[in-house]
């Protein structure tokens, strides 16, 4: 279980002891609701770039090699992460160093100098990033989804910023953004682990008093907009396409995500799943296929990540459409009902085995809806879901007009994809 306090100014904290001998780690998880999302088009990838400065030095730890140093003496491990909506910072330790990591966590977030030749530097850094995820399409289809399904918004925009944004940004960029987007109002420090609760709390509290205290700053709500189906084709010579295929779906706060989560566990969740026995066993068109239910607090979607030979991705679109029409035009068995189920409640369960698992659980939820579900919860809701809401919202996710298909591949012609989509769903 967890507890949740709120302090004053508005700083929250949430602590999940984890009892039992195994349990002898800590994790501190700091979360802030500021990602890519709440960016302009100047300022692209700051969010990110921003996360990179937190590591290259304060007054009492000068330099990346002082931040680094003092947690790799204890054996911790730490990282911080950018998305569209929040941005992490964390570090998991033996529990005896709790004291180090809070006051490590607390140094980087608040004192860091992030002075004009570290900016220099890692402009460089981050460039060589953004290369790598271009030579990398198995990831970067990623990008190009979001940009097929939201364009010129910030919530097509990628999270890591573009070469020509990245090259320009200067020191006071920085300080502007941390001061509009880092405050008290909108961050989450949550613990988890072999933790004193009350005395874990107190600390939290002694190390975080100098915290900006400001009014949170609202991101501009993601504008969905489409009127037929749509395609990105990333021209790029390689010895298989990579795509993304699948369409607009449920926010966070719409009940039909649960829905949706487990049509696209049912669609290629597992390696039993349809997609995976469809495209790899029988017609061994694939080695991997993924189907995923992505959902943010203004947006969501429902997507098939796959990456087939190039002269068979027409054949594998047909195939996957014939799944997503089967979806809406049939009732799902309650054995592949319950099945689904049974997989999204286990993996629920063994992803929070560990500390910095419980932290993120209960951090994310949040920080991204202010309304936390324990697993127990969440699970009520999974298996609350009947085959006919399974029927409605397939009916209702795969319209022709919410096709959407990112790809990249050896093709400067998008029409045999397009008129695929535009044959009916």
């Amino acid at each position: 279980m967890y507890k949740k306090t709120t302090l004053r100014n508005g700083l929250r904290i949430i602590t999940a002891p984890m009892k039992g001998a195994e349990n002898r780690a800590a994790t501190i998880l700091l979360l802030v609701a500021a990602g890519s999302k709440y960016e302009n088009k100047k300022n692209n990838g700051i969010s990110h770039f921003l996360e990179h400065l937190f590591f290259k030095g304060t007054e009492k730890r000068p330099n990346t090699l002082a931040i680094s140093s003092a947690l790799d003496k204890v054996g911790g491990v730490y990282n911080a992460f950018t998305s569209q909506e929040y941005t992490g910072y964390w570090a998991k330790v033996d529990a005896k160093h709790f004291d180090l990591a809070l006051d490590w966590l607390a140094d980087i977030y608040l004192n860091s100098k992030f002075e004009e030749k570290e900016i220099k530097k890692e402009k460089g850094v981050i460039i060589e990033e953004i290369n790598m995820y271009l030579d990398d399409p198995l990831r970067y289809v990623f990008d190009l989804w979001y940009e097929l399904l939201y364009s010129d918004q910030p919530a097509g925009w990628p999270v890591i910023g573009k070469k020509q944004i990245i090259s320009k940004f200067k020191r006071n960029d920085f300080l502007n953004y941390l001061e509009d987007n880092y405050s008290a109002a909108n961050t989450v420090i949550a613990i988890a682990g072999k933790i004193k609760e009350k005395e874990a709390l107190q600390k939290v509290k002694k190390c975080f008093q100098k915290i900006r205290v400001k009014k949170a700053k609202l991101k501009l709500k993601v504008k969905e907009k489409q009127k037929e189906p749509r395609i990105l084709n990333y021209f790029k010579e390689t010895d298989q396409t990579h795509f993304c295929f699948g369409t607009r779906g449920y926010n966070l706060f719409d009940k039909r995500r649960y829905s949706q989560q487990i049509i696209a566990t049912i669609l290629g969740g597992s390696m039993s799943s349809r997609l995976f026995i469809s495209l790899r066993d029988k017609h061994g068109l694939a080695y991997y296929v993924h189907s995923f239910s992505e959902n943010f607090t203004d947006s969501g979607c429902l997507l098939t990540h796959a990456g087939v030979d190039n002269k068979r991705v027409e054949e594998a679109l047909k195939l996957i459409l014939e799944e997503y029409r089967s979806l809406k035009e049939k009732l799902v068995d309650e054995e592949e009902l319950q099945k689904a189920k049974d997989y999204l409640k286990g993996r629920l369960i063994l992803s929070l085995e560990s500390s910095d698992a419980q932290a993120s659980f209960y951090g994310l939820d949040e920080v991204l809806t202010g309304k936390i579900l324990t697993p127990e919860e969440e699970i009520k809701q999974i298996e609350a879901v009947k085959k006919e809401e399974i029927l409605k919202t397939s009916r209702s996710l795969f319209q022709p007009e919410k096709l959407n298909l990112a790809l990249i591949g050896p093709f400067k012609s998008k029409e045999p994809y397009l008129k695929i989509l535009k044959g009916g769903i």
